[in-house]
């Protein structure tokens, strides 16, 4: 099965480039654009060479469902995976309902990204293979593809999500702030914290107090804004 080409709609240029990042870090996936605004968007579907699209839902000159709505008014029935921080769950909704395939919420880890990913590509090959479902479990798993994780081992995709949803939020978390956040002992955060960073996803940087000691390490979101 040749890449599948995906096509990045984001208006933030630094968000836009992490997401582009990510696309091409998987295999079976090449970027080939990014579309900042709505209209641009439009205007690239509108020729044929995209598989996917990834969609921002607030564009400075449009919602992101208009767009959707728009491409299935002109017979574009091109796959959507929304990529937004928008959290209504009328939003989720509304997105559900015009077919968009995936909703992933900002900021996010790349192994969510790539987990949706990969699982949307695993059930576009058993379409296309003509494959029949077994049973009510296969079928549960096609209409749900991602609720297994693959995050590395010993890390758990939930606790994972909350701390990039801690340092999506703002600047600056030591390991013992994240653990007092989400529960877990500092060892734990620092295990979550340091993944990112070697990740790419995080920045380390040195926090001083101006009293005596070491100075503690905090971690900042670097992968979107």
């Amino acid at each position: 099965m040749p890449d599948l080409r995906v096509l990045v709609v984001e208006d933030d240029p630094v968000a836009a480039e992490a997401h582009r990042t990510y696309v091409d870090r998987l295999p079976g996936f090449t970027c080939i654009g990014i579309a900042g605004t709505a209209a641009r968007a439009l205007q690239t579907l509108s020729r044929p060479g995209v598989d996917l699209v990834l969609l921002d839902m607030n564009l400075p000159d449009g919602h992101g469902l208009d767009v959707v709505r728009r491409m299935r008014a002109l017979g574009n029935q091109t796959d959507v995976v929304a990529v937004t921080a928008a959290r209504e769950v009328a939003a989720v909704q509304a997105a559900a309902r015009i077919g968009v395939v995936q909703y992933v919420l900002k900021p996010f880890a790349y192994e969510t990204l790539r987990d949706r990913l990969t699982a949307y590509a695993r059930q576009r090959r058993a379409a296309e293979a003509g494959q029949v479902v077994a049973d009510q479990d296969e079928v549960d798993r096609l209409l749900h593809p991602a609720r297994v994780s693959s995050v590395p081992k010993g890390l758990a995709g939930s606790v994972l999500d909350r701390v990039v949803q801690l340092l999506g939020n703002r600047e600056g978390w030591t390991a013992e702030e994240v653990a007092g956040s989400i529960g877990t002992s500092r060892i734990t955060a620092r295990r979550y914290l340091e993944h990112l960073a070697d990740q790419g996803q995080a920045l380390r940087t040195q926090r001083y107090d101006g009293r005596s000691g070491r100075p503690k390490v905090e971690y900042s979101w670097v992968a979107e804004s």
